[in-house]
């Protein structure tokens, strides 16, 4: 379905990179990331921080799924391949088969010769290349964001074929599973990075029209085949992230259709993931609670974006009863300092739960102008997060005008 005129307005005043060419994101917001420019000093630690990494990323090789080591059932490299990362081998078994799950450990062979560490790889890539180029203007960084881009997407000999068949297998029961979809995530940050480089001779037409067929293809083996149908029905965050990536490239390959309707029905989703309370029954159920409670509600987030350049007010939607999203932070908040014990499983990464949960409030805070959100940032997290990347995208204080500033923001 082509995008209405009322769409296209929509991008068409979404702001302009330096002046001169509008910017086209799909779970960023470009007003924000205005301010954030416009707020930016060279000091700054994450942009710093950004500013090492895409510089290193200028050194390094295009990263492709043709790259791994090992072949897919298919026979064909080209084939994205991972396996599950829970799951291990039986000792009880033939050959350690058919492997069994043990929640929240990953099986460190899981990610050897597979396309699991690369596709992560390239979204950050890709992600701090273009924001590299956003924020200084430098054309090598455009450059070297393209070439990463067209290397996995676009090449003959080395793209990617656009579906995820044999993700996440699990050796000695399948060849792949719908769960794998978790992986193709970092895609969101390719279709947004490619907004970034607007306004850049590196990135043609004829790359955004073969990238647009692309994701639109990719878009389609989600709907179409069995596992892309396992992971829509998918009742915790494999759901939420099911439906971000789904709402992002189809209004990347310009089917706003299909992008509303995804929005809409994440209503009946929160609804079904919340408690009225804020507690998330299918993720704190996890080994690893807090940090899954707050990927679940970044997945919902992503998809908040779409659906506020839709009309559709997932940020603010609440049932009879107040499930929302705003609750599921609300329930999350107070563990963000160390003294508060958490009630649930955490078998390990507690450190990196709690720079999720960073993300979640200082989203929260842009998102309802609560103030106590970014207090209780600033208060309990701030020192382990400075050189997040996402103090980038969704700057401190980024407020309304009129609207009360937490204590320490400009």
């Amino acid at each position: 379905m082509k995008l209405t005129s009322a769409f296209l307005l929509i991008l068409l005043c979404a702001t302009a990179v330096s002046g001169q060419t509008a910017l086209r994101l799909y779970t960023l917001n470009p007003d924000l990331l205005q301010k954030s420019k416009a707020r930016l000093t060279p000091q700054d630690p994450a942009l710093i921080a950004l500013r090492n990494e895409a510089d290193k990323t200028l050194k390094t090789a295009p990263l492709s799924v043709t790259q791994k080591e090992r072949t897919p059932p298919s026979g064909d490299k080209h084939d994205y391949l991972s396996l599950a990362p829970y799951w291990w081998p039986n000792p009880q078994g033939k050959d350690g088969l058919p492997y069994l799950r043990r929640d929240g450990e990953t099986n460190p062979d899981s990610k050897r010769g597979t396309d699991a560490n690369a596709i992560g790889a390239l979204g950050n890539a890709v992600e701090a290349l273009s924001l590299a180029y956003y924020f200084t203007g430098e054309a090598r960084y455009a450059e070297r964001a393209a070439l990463f881009i067209r290397t996995w997407f676009l090449a003959p000999a080395t793209k990617m074929n656009p579906h995820f068949r044999y993700a996440q297998a699990v050796l000695g029961h399948d060849e792949g599973r719908g769960a794998g979809l978790i992986e193709s995530r970092h895609f969101i940050q390719i279709v947004n990075s490619v907004g970034l480089l607007a306004g850049s001779t590196a990135w043609t037409t004829k790359d955004q029209q073969a990238l647009v067929a692309w994701f639109r293809a990719f878009a389609n083996w989600m709907q179409t085949s069995a596992n892309g149908k396992d992971e829509a029905k998918a009742k915790n965050n494999h759901g939420s992230w099911y439906a971000a990536q789904l709402a992002s490239f189809a209004l990347f390959s310009g089917d706003e259709a299909l992008a509303r309707q995804t929005v809409e029905a994440a209503k009946s989703r929160i609804a079904a993931q919340f408690e009225p309370d804020g507690q998330q029954p299918e993720e704190l159920q996890r080994t690893r609670g807090l940090w899954y409670a707050g990927f679940n509600l970044e997945a919902l987030l992503h998809l908040a974006e779409p659906g506020r350049m839709l009309g559709v007010d997932l940020y603010g939607f609440q049932t009879k009863d107040g499930r929302g999203l705003q609750r599921g932070v609300d329930y999350l908040a107070p563990y963000a300092d160390p003294a508060t014990k958490w009630p649930h499983q955490q078998i390990n990464e507690l450190a990196s739960a709690r720079r999720e949960l960073a993300y979640v409030l200082r989203r929260a805070a842009l998102a309802y102008h609560e103030p106590k959100y970014e207090e209780a940032l600033n208060k309990h997290l701030a020192g382990e997060v400075a050189q997040q990347r996402w103090q980038l995208l969704w700057p401190q204080c980024a407020w309304d005008e009129g609207v009360i500033k937490p204590k320490g923001c400009f």
